[in-house]
């Protein structure tokens, strides 16, 4: 069995209060650097390809560098996703190190902030695009903050504005909107456009046991307390298969819980109690 994506939550903690994320019902975590080597390890038979995502903001580990580090040692390729407002800092380590292959920008999360300059993070944001383009590096600007119509908010607006005067695009973004989910603007930077969702939880009402999902398909995330679960978008980790840290990663992705997931995705039921309230899923269907 091999995954398209394994995503791994070096740390829960963000330095951003985002309305349209959900709260954090887990404790406050930081993978250390033994357990991401055992992360590492384990999951190298059945991917090549992280993503340092879930919950968090990846930028903020002090041990961030490490991981790369080992990710690049056993092969690994690794792929983030960043609110961004702390690219200036880290930067150099992202376009110099050999280990990052793609790093996603999360455009939508600052200017619901306070004390955040948005000329200043934007022209960061670009800048390094850019550079990302001329490093070989994927990056990938996202707005995912349409409206249930597929409208763009005035502060989406002003950021495609800025996109298209830097990259000196004749036609604007939002024209290509109804089209299309993505649009390529230079050799590795595309800019990214989904609307808003609601995190699935198990304490939102049922929506139904037909669909498809990603999840023990293509996907498989783990939580920073090792806990694993079938995808990114289990925040909270309601849909436990085991712990990576205490057991080995083949046992849990073989498991019968694992595998009935993987098994009704493939008939196109959701099996688990939290798939079926996940309204995310019905994207794919």
């Amino acid at each position: 069995m091999r995954f398209k994506r394994v995503y791994i939550e070096i740390s829960n903690l963000c330095n951003l209060h985002c309305r349209f994320c959900s709260p954090l019902n887990r404790e406050p975590r930081r993978m250390q650097e033994a357990e991401f080597r055992r992360v590492i390890e384990e999951i190298k038979p059945f991917s090549g390809f992280v993503y340092f995502h879930v919950k968090g903001e990846p930028l903020l580990h002090p041990e961030l560098e490490r991981f790369l580090d080992i990710a690049h040692e056993n092969g690994i390729r690794v792929n983030l996703t960043t609110n961004g407002t702390l690219l200036a800092k880290r930067q150099e380590l992202l376009l110099q190190h050999p280990g990052v292959r793609q790093v996603n920008l999360s455009l939508h999360s600052f200017s619901e902030q306070e004390g955040i300059d948005g000329e200043s993070y934007l022209q960061t944001a670009v800048d390094f695009s850019k550079r990302a383009n001329e490093q070989g590096i994927y990056c990938v600007l996202r707005l995912w903050n349409l409206d249930g119509e597929g409208r763009v908010g005035p502060e989406s607006q002003a950021i495609m504005r800025r996109i298209e005067q830097a990259y000196g695009l004749e036609e604007p973004l939002a024209g290509k909107m109804r089209a299309r989910d993505s649009v390529k603007i230079d050799r590795f930077v595309h800019v990214d456009w989904e609307e808003e969702f609601v995190w699935p939880s198990i304490e939102q009402p049922l929506l139904s046991e037909e669909g498809y999902c990603y999840g023990m398909l293509h996907q498989i995330a783990i939580l920073a307390d090792g806990t694993v679960v079938p995808c990114c978008l289990d925040a909270n980790g309601d849909a436990p298969l085991g712990n990576i840290f205490q057991q080995p990663f083949a046992r849990i992705v073989e498991s019968e819980a694992a595998q009935a997931i993987r098994r009704g995705f493939q008939n196109r039921k959701a099996v688990h109690p939290l798939c079926r309230r996940c309204s995310f899923r019905l994207r794919f269907s």
